[in-house]
């Protein structure tokens, strides 16, 4: 399955397109939107989100509530269009001041020399976090198909934001109960609002934090993903689509960096029996993946995310058209967005471990799919004594 997502943040609308999609996939439109709503929400959220209230309309590759197999399209208009008509005419033009002054960390110096372009307008556009609003439509379909056919569930939460860290441990119910948490999606309540305070003073002082979500996808049957090529492997796939979120500059699975701690004793995760004699893991530090291979256990990783780099206390910048130094341009923003990343890898979690699925077991309907995995599912608690769902 392949998608493919278009717009412009301030253009009409974003468009996702879903191609090679399986039929027979129940579509619930107050899901999709509800996740919509998760990726709006968060506490340091801009002006903006005061204007917009995603919502996504399926115009293709459904019919009755389900998928044809026909390549799906999905699209949410962005209400902010009627304020930039003029700035984003797409066939007349007007006489609108080009934008000549980078903002460090975006992408719009090397975008101009990418597309050797002299305005930034048309790079910042098409480079904006806006573009996740249909990732995350596209992944909120997935999301609810795995967990419907697969029983396969994906949640995030907020480790971090700037120098502030959770130091709570935390269960399943934790996380379910803060799923559409609309602060930060933090376990810990007590450092939210330390978290808070600090977004609050980052704010006044014009400036911008970042921060460190982690993403856990439970019941993901073995063997998903291979070490026989670099191009099979599940870790890299996850990695590949993470680090394709705007403002995404690291990632580790498990014990991740601290691992570099532990003795090898320490570190590997031991095997183990249950007391119904099935094969168990005494630890997870690999991230519920080995050799490229998911392993049984839950696939458990934390992305670091970058302090937003437009700032209403504009950093230094040059002038592209008399080439002095200015203040660089400033765009209406956020001051923390943690959170929302979190749900976007979510999406992004979903829509890789769907295609490969997909791979594996895959078939033009979404029934048959679903019955190869739970054959092989069967196949391996029987044969290797494996222990699922615990």
């Amino acid at each position: 399955m392949i998608y493919l997502t278009s717009g412009e943040s301030h253009g009409q609308e974003l468009t996702v397109i879903l191609n090679q999609i399986p039929s027979g996939i129940a579509i619930d439109i107050d899901y999709i939107n509800n996740e919509l709503k998760r990726r709006q929400s968060g506490y340091g959220r801009g002006g903006r989100m005061k204007i917009e209230t995603d919502q996504a309309e399926i115009v293709s590759g459904a019919r009755f509530g389900k998928t044809t197999g026909a390549p799906l399209t999905m699209k949410i208009k962005n209400k902010d269009w009627q304020n930039w008509t003029e700035k984003m005419a797409v066939l007349k033009k007007y006489k609108i001041p080009k934008l000549t002054m980078p903002r460090p960390g975006h992408a719009d110096y090397a975008g101009l020399m990418k597309y050797y372009d002299d305005d930034i307008r048309n790079i910042l556009e098409r480079a904006s976090a806006r573009e996740t609003t249909a990732q995350t439509a596209a992944g909120a379909l997935i999301k609810s198909a795995l967990k419907e056919n697969f029983k396969i569930e994906i949640f995030s939460h907020t480790i971090a934001i700037g120098n502030i860290f959770i130091n709570k441990s935390y269960t399943l119910d934790d996380l379910q109960k803060i799923y559409n948490d609309e602060v930060l999606r933090c376990i810990d309540k007590i450092v939210e609002k330390k978290m808070i305070d600090l977004i609050e003073k980052t704010k006044k002082r014009g400036d911008t934090l970042g921060g460190i979500f982690e993403v856990i996808a439970l019941n993901i049957i073995p063997g998903l993903g291979s070490f026989i090529q670099y191009t099979n492997k599940l870790d890299a796939k996850l990695a590949a689509a993470i680090l394709a979120i705007q403002g995404i500059k690291g990632i580790e699975f498990g014990a991740g960096f601290d691992g570099v701690r532990k003795f090898g004793s320490q570190f590997h995760d031991e095997f183990d029996l249950s007391k119904q004699k099935k094969i168990i893991r005494k630890s997870n530090n690999a991230g519920g993946i080995e050799g490229g291979m998911s392993n049984g256990c839950n696939i458990v990783f934390r992305a670091a995310m970058k302090p937003i780099p437009t700032l209403m206390s504009a950093l230094q910048s040059v002038d592209l058209e008399d080439c002095k130094i200015k203040k660089a341009i400033v765009e209406r923003s956020d001051v923390c967005v943690v959170p929302a990343a979190g749900v976007v890898a979510e999406a992004v979690t979903a829509l890789t471990l769907f295609n490969i699925i997909l791979e594996e077991f895959g078939y033009d309907n979404i029934k048959l799919i679903r019955k190869r995995y739970f054959d092989k599912l069967k196949l391996l608690e029987k044969k290797y004594k494996f222990s699922f769902y615990n």
